[in-house]
């Protein structure tokens, strides 16, 4: 009898755990903003006990476009615009923020500003060496993005120089934000691009570019950061998330790290 009962307690133990897991929130996407999207969701569940949303590490637009469209997920996150073919599937794209790109290099480069003539000749394998632009006498190591990466396409959309960029093959290739942080971070030389946040200044030397920083008026690059769900999909959960990101206490999230919240 005993034992019947301690079976009993935790079947009924897993079962509740598997169902407060199963009530979660979890956006997938890309991995721009994810920290700070992280950030969002802990000041929404810190007021709401029990209501958790999950930013998971990232799986990119196109998983969130799959995922979503899939309905294996309510919410996915995207930095890209959706193409017409994906709307076709009834998907929604509800804009939350612009975020500037970075370029960032390790610190060992010896360099806080670059010209957009001198960051295409890095890129495209002109310039081999930091002391060619006035850095330390070390070898440039490059890591590029996928094509498809939402910060590439709004650098050849937007950078002086980048809309034809051939990226030198002498280069490594980073499948996600935070693969390019982590190399970029680990390798002496590396320079890297991705979404822009305060933090990155704690690890990396943000780089000016024709004298602007990712801040300031005039700098070119930034990527909107959105979230996607599809049309009739919405839970009441969802809903309640959507309209935080776009509260002022969501704003003023977006604002600190270093976005602009669209209104």
């Amino acid at each position: 009898m005993r034992k019947r009962r301690w079976v009993f307690a935790v079947l009924a133990a897993s079962f509740w755990s598997h169902s407060a897991l199963s009530s979660d929130l979890e956006v997938v996407g890309t991995g721009d903003g994810l920290e700070l999207l992280q950030s969002i969701a802990a000041a929404y569940s810190t007021d709401r006990p029990g209501n958790k949303v999950i930013i998971p590490p990232s799986i990119g637009s196109g998983g969130a476009v799959t995922a979503v469209g899939a309905e294996r997920n309510i919410l996915g996150r995207v930095a890209r615009p959706l193409s017409e073919q994906e709307r076709a599937q009834g998907l929604i794209e509800a804009p939350i923020m612009r975020i500037p790109s970075a370029i960032y290099v390790h610190r060992s480069a010896g360099v806080t500003g670059l010209t957009a003539e001198q960051l295409t000749g890095i890129y495209s394998g002109g310039i081999q060496n930091w002391k060619e632009v006035g850095g330390n006498d070390l070898r440039i190591k490059v890591v590029r993005r996928e094509e498809a990466d939402s910060t590439l396409s709004v650098l050849r959309s937007s950078m002086p120089g980048w809309k034809h960029l051939k990226v030198t093959p002498r280069s490594k290739l980073a499948m996600t934000t935070q693969e390019a942080f982590e190399t970029v971070k680990e390798v002496e030389g590396a320079i890297g691009y991705g979404p822009y946040s305060r933090t990155l200044e704690a690890s990396f030397s943000v780089l000016t570019i024709d004298g602007k920083h990712p801040l300031d008026d005039g700098y070119p690059s930034a990527v909107t950061l959105a979230l996607l769900y599809k049309q009739g999909g919405l839970t009441p959960e969802a809903e309640a998330f959507l309209k935080f990101v776009r509260s002022p206490t969501a704003h003023g999230l977006i604002t600190n790290w270093g976005g602009v919240p669209v209104r």
